[in-house]
């Protein structure tokens, strides 16, 4: 049997965080949650996700410094990150993939479409 794919969620909506944990779960997925920059960095040192879902704007740790932590650590480099984010300007974007995001999902964002991106990634 193959081991479930590990997704951490970090967000500090509760009402995304609900519902994106229970659409992975549903589908299969190992989730992990974090409800700020601080918590998720704890949890990536603990363990290695497969994926990590990752908002922007959080009042400790922002996502682009949980992204940067992420590529640059050896341990963790090869996890796909995903930003879910408000910020929708092209600067905002462009900015989230020159740190190393792999996909970048505005908000408000369609579950069906992040569900079928996380699939393509984790192929």
């Amino acid at each position: 049997m193959a081991t479930k794919k590990k997704i951490l969620i970090v967000d500090d909506d509760p009402n995304i965080l609900l519902s994106v944990e229970f659409l992975l779960v549903k589908n299969g997925y190992d989730v992990l949650v974090a409800r700020n920059g601080m918590e998720a960095i704890e949890i990536i040192e603990d363990t290695v996700p497969d994926v990590v879902l990752l908002d922007i704007m959080m009042p400790d740790v922002d996502g682009y410094v949980i992204c940067e932590f992420i590529k640059k650590n050896e341990r963790t480099k090869s996890a796909k990150v995903i930003f879910l984010s408000a910020k929708s300007r092209e600067i905002d974007v462009d900015f989230g993939y020159e740190i190393g995001a792999d996909l970048y999902m505005i908000k408000p964002f369609s579950t069906r479409t992040l569900l079928e991106k996380i699939t393509e990634l984790l192929k």
